[in-house]
C-alpha cells in the first residue's frame, strides 16, 4: 500500500513564513508594529508623529508594517506626543437653522483639505453651553477652535489666549495673539435692502430683530436703524422682537398685523424669521408682495424655494467657512503670527417677496 506523505517545509525558510496577520479580536499596539518592522517603539512613534528625523528606508519599513498590521494609532497618545491634535473644534448656535449646516459643510471641507477633522457642538443660543464646549475643547487639546456663535462669556477668550489655543470667532472683538476675527459687513447688505424698499415706495418699514444679547443680532438691528435714519429721515424705526427662529417670526408678524397704521414692508434678522412672518401674513389673508413686502437675511437654500421666493441679504457661507479655516490654520501652523481680522461682504438678492408699496407704482432704483 502506497504511503501518503505530507511535504516537509523547513521553518527556517524566511520566504515561506506568512506575513504577520493579527487576529481581529486582538487589540494591536505600537509594540506589534515595532516588532514587525524590526525597530524600537520610539522609532515607530517618531515616524507616525513626525517628531524626529527618520531615514526614508526605515520610514518605509515602519509604514509598511503599519499597513500589514492594520494598526490605527491612538489619537490621544499622538496629541500628547506632538502637543496638539489634528482635531478642530467647531461651535455653532443652532444646527436646526439651515444656515449652519451649510456653514459646517464649508468649514469641514476646508479643514479636511488641510488634514484636520472637525468635532461639532451646538449651543442652541445658550451661553452656558458655549462655555462648557469651549472648556471641553481646551481639555481635549484640539488644534484650534472655530466659534461661529455670538453667545459667549468673553472671559473665555482670555482663557483661550492664556492656554495659547488658536481660535477664530465671529464678530466678537479685536484680533490678537492666536485669535482672529471674522467681521461681517451687515451695514452694506441691510442698507441695500432698505434702499430697495424705499425705491419701491415703502415708508413704514419694520424690522424683526433677534435677541439683543447676541452681538450679531445687535449689529443687524443697529444697521437697520442707521439705514432708516439715513434713507428715510423722520420715519420711525419700527422694531419687533423675534428669536431668530420661525416661531419668533410668527409672533412678531402677529404684532405687526395689529398695528393701527399698516406696515408695508418687513426686514427680518434672518431667513427663518422672515419665513415665519410670511406664513403668518398669508394666514391672515395678505398677499406677498402685493399687500406687504418681506426681506430676509442669510440666503439659506430654502429662501429661493419659498412662495414667493424670498428677497434676502446674502451672507456667503462658503466664503465664511473657508476664510475661517484659513485664518485658523495660520495661527495653528505659525503660532508666532498675530491673528487677523477678515471682512466678510454681504449683498442683496432680489426675488419675488418684495414689490411696490400698496397704492404706489414702482420707482426705478
Amino acid at each position: 500500500m502506497k504511503e501518503n506523505r505530507l511535504p516537509i517545509v523547513s521553518l527556517h525558510s524566511s520566504s515561506l513564513i506568512p506575513p504577520f496577520i493579527p487576529h481581529p479580536s486582538n487589540a494591536l499596539s505600537i509594540k506589534d508594529v515595532a516588532r514587525e518592522a524590526g525597530v524600537s517603539t520610539a522609532t515607530v512613534s517618531h515616524v507616525l508623529n513626525s517628531t524626529r528625523f527618520v531615514s526614508e528606508a526605515v520610514k518605509a519599513r515602519v509604514l509598511s508594517a503599519v499597513e500589514r498590521c492594520r494598526y490605527y494609532p491612538n489619537a490621544h497618545a499622538r496629541s500628547l506626543a506632538s502637543g496638539r491634535s489634528q482635531i478642530v473644534g467647531l461651535i455653532v448656535s443652532d444646527i436646526a437653522n439651515p444656515f449652519f449646516p451649510e456653514l459646517v459643510k464649508s468649514i469641514e471641507t476646508a479643514a479636511f483639505e488641510g488634514g484636520y477633522d472637525v468635532v461639532l457642538s451646538n449651543t442652541n443660543y445658550d451661553t452656558a453651553r458655549t462655555s462648557h464646549y469651549v472648556r471641553r475643547f481646551i481639555e481635549r487639546k484640539v488644534a484650534g477652535v472655530v466659534l461661529m456663535t455670538s453667545e459667549l462669556d468673553l472671559t473665555l477668550l482670555d482663557e483661550l489666549a492664556r492656554r495659547q489655543v488658536p481660535v477664530v470667532f465671529l464678530d466678537l472683538g479685536a484680533p490678537g495673539p492666536h485669535m482672529s476675527n471674522l467681521c461681517v459687513d451687515y451695514d452694506v447688505g441691510i442698507a441695500a435692502a432698505i434702499q430697495h424698499l424705499v425705491s419701491l415706495g415703502h415708508e413704514r418699514i419694520a424690522f424683526i430683530a433677534g435677541p439683543e444679547r447676541l452681538r450679531s443680532a445687535a449689529r443687524r438691528l443697529e444697521a437697520f436703524r442707521n439705514s432708516i435714519k439715513r434713507l428715510l429721515p423722520g420715519a420711525p424705526a419700527l422694531v419687533y422682537q423675534g428669536d431668530l427662529k420661525i416661531e419668533g417670526g410668527q409672533r412678531a408678524a402677529r404684532d405687526i398685523l395689529g398695528e393701527a397704521v399698516p406696515v408695508t414692508a418687513v426686514v427680518a434678522a434672518n431667513d427663518l424669521t422672515a419665513l415665519g412672518a410670511m406664513g403668518e401674513f398669508r394666514a391672515a389673508g395678505l398677499s406677498i408682495p402685493r399687500d406687504i413686502s418681506v426681506v430676509g437675511f442669510d440666503d439659506i437654500a430654502f429662501a429661493s424655494l419659498a412662495s414667493p421666493p424670498l428677497t434676502t441679504v446674502c451672507l456667503p457661507r462658503d466664503e465664511l467657512g473657508r476664510r475661517a479655516v484659513e485664518a485658523l490654520m495660520k495661527t495653528v501652523e505659525h503660532p508666532e503670527q498675530q491673528g487677523v481680522e477678515i471682512d466678510i461682504p454681504t449683498y442683496l438678492i432680489i426675488r419675488g417677496s418684495t414689490g411696490p408699496a400698496p397704492g404706489t407704482t414702482r420707482i426705478e432704483e
